[in-house]
């Protein structure tokens, strides 16, 4: 969603970092340039006017100018101003009420409310074990409640028979009345939508609320509509009175002015964001973690909560186990291959990990991305076991017959086997090697290693703090000496920065993160 953005901005603040010393024009000239990115990127003009005002008032005093590291010190101010733009903290749904607690979804036609709603209700019983009953109050929809309700199925959340002829006010209480009597937590109500705002969809969400008295008014938004969404935002805001919202297609390449001007145009926080099709393609906002990904510092807190929710922990402990011998066979590679997948594929691990937008864009000139990953988990699929375990019985009569099987070609195959061949390699020397850089990470955030006393959260520190941790997490972390001809599984030419991680394609080791071993527990 930020890529533009993130671009645009690191670009202009990394010149800032090469100077020794700063002076007000540099700052101005600067933020001159930042606001041009911001305006581009479909930001509201008045949080623009005041995100540079804010910056440039902290930037231009003598905390800045006269430090031993002012373009640090720039950074960390844009990142600091950027979290309280996007919210400060990140709140999400609360259920401080008597149940069932009333959900109220509201939003325009085409913006994903009720896969949001679906999501949603997913989560809360997932998550946070409640019973949850949907209805939907769209009686203008052809097949709309229809929909819910094969969503109800698909992720096993009760939905409120249909009856032909009620209207939405009906609904509504009888969907809240239903679930007093069933015992059940929480009632989502998906409203009825429009294409364009107008006077009878806000009557009817304003008639429902009377009704319902929701604890939480949440507003389903598309991120990719810009201001368009800002807009949608503040009308129904002044009508229903909104609680939070949620962002939709957080995961297309739009320019992500939505998602910065959302909290400070409304002061209504954004509480979740969809991420995809899938109906588990829904997370938390957290506004820290999001400036840290559009100033490319990463975002190695989500990234490792992203691999504790997918990791099987019976799978990882055994592949931690052969690891730990040195061994590392097709069938492993594949898992490891199929882990990246469920953490987000190749480009949003990356996205997670910090300073690795050059390495982005080389991969991507590379054509290197998540369909080379399919093909490399087709490729392995169409082996026999015996061939997964042994690679040396791979000659052309049999390449031929498994690029015939998984729609590839032998050339495709032997790259396949060389990568495969780099990571074994250097699996091995992992393994003889205790204290890897990621085996640091695990004990920060107290996986397998117990969090140390006094170990901030990288989510939280500025640029100078996160750039001597990954100075420290590189250096002497025990990380083994590449192979000749550069990084395993990546194109020739590919580099990610001195102090990351060396091979990508194989992240995931011991079970999603090399060097942590079976800290997970239970798979989620």
């Amino acid at each position: 969603m930020f890529g533009t953005l993130s671009d645009r901005l690191s670009g202009i603040l990394s010149g800032l970092t090469r100077r020794g010393s700063l002076t007000e024009d540099d700052v101005n000239a600067a933020l001159r340039e930042v606001r041009k990115a911001l305006l581009e990127a479909d930001v509201a003009l008045e949080v623009v006017r005041t995100f540079t005002e804010k910056v440039r008032e902290r930037a231009v005093g003598a905390e800045v100018l006269k430090s031993i590291t002012p373009g640090q010190q720039v950074i960390k101010i844009v990142n600091d101003v950027l979290i309280d733009t996007l919210g400060g903290e990140g709140e999400g749904i609360t259920f401080d009420a008597v149940p069932p607690v009333p959900i109220l979804m509201v939003g325009l036609q085409g913006s994903g409310k009720t896969t949001s709603t679906a999501k949603i209700a997913k989560r809360l019983t997932e998550r946070n074990k409640k019973r949850v009953l949907m209805a939907s109050l769209d009686t203008r929809r052809p097949a709309a409640m229809e929909q819910l309700a094969i969503l109800g199925q698909q992720v096993g959340v009760a939905t409120l028979p249909i009856v032909a002829g009620q209207s939405a006010v009906q609904i509504a209480r009888r969907a809240v009345e239903a679930a007093r009597l069933g015992g059940f937590d929480v009632v989502m109500l998906d409203t009825a939508g429009r294409v364009t705002l107008d006077d009878t969809l806000m009557a009817e969400v304003a008639e429902v609320k009377a009704a319902t008295n929701p604890h939480e008014v949440l507003l389903v938004a598309d991120a990719l509509t810009g201001q368009d969404a800002v807009n949608t935002a503040r009308a129904f805001d002044a009508r229903v009175g909104l609680t939070g919202i949620v962002l939709t297609r957080m995961d297309g390449d739009g320019r992500g002015g939505a998602a910065l001007s959302m909290r400070a145009v409304t002061g209504k926080p954004i509480k979740l964001v969809g991420t995809g099709e899938k109906t588990d393609a829904l997370e938390d906002f957290h506004p820290s973690r999001v400036a840290n990904r559009i100033l490319g510092m990463g975002d190695i807190v989500s990234l490792v909560e992203k691999a504790a929710a997918t990791v099987d922990a019976d799978q990882a402990q055994a592949l931690a186990q052969r690891l730990a011998k040195g061994n590392f066979d097709l069938s492993d590679m594949r898992t490891q291959l199929q882990q990246m997948e469920k953490m987000g594929g190749l480009g949003g691990v990356m996205g997670m990990l910090p300073g690795m937008k050059q390495a982005q864009g080389q991969l991507a000139n590379a054509g290197m991305n998540d369909a080379v990953i399919k093909r490399q988990i087709a490729i392995i699929g169409s082996m026999t076991p015996g061939e997964r375990k042994n690679p040396d019985l791979l000659k052309n009569s049999r390449k031929k017959r498994i690029a015939a099987g998984s729609g590839t070609t032998p050339e495709a195959i032997n790259k396949l086997l060389k990568m495969h061949r780099q990571m074994a390699d250097m699996m091995k020397q992992m393994a003889r090697q205790k204290g890897g850089m990621l085996g640091k990470l695990g004990q920060m955030f107290g996986l397998g290693g117990g969090m140390p006393a006094g170990m901030p959260d990288p989510s939280k520190m500025d640029p100078a703090q996160l750039a001597e941790l990954q100075k420290q997490l590189g250096a002497g972390g025990g990380m083994p000496s590449l192979p000749p001809g550069g990084f395993p599984g990546l194109p020739k030419g590919v580099t990610p920065p001195a102090g990351m991680m060396p091979k990508l394609p194989g992240l995931g080791g011991g079970g999603g993160l090399p060097g942590l071993g079976n800290p997970f527990g239970k798979k989620k």
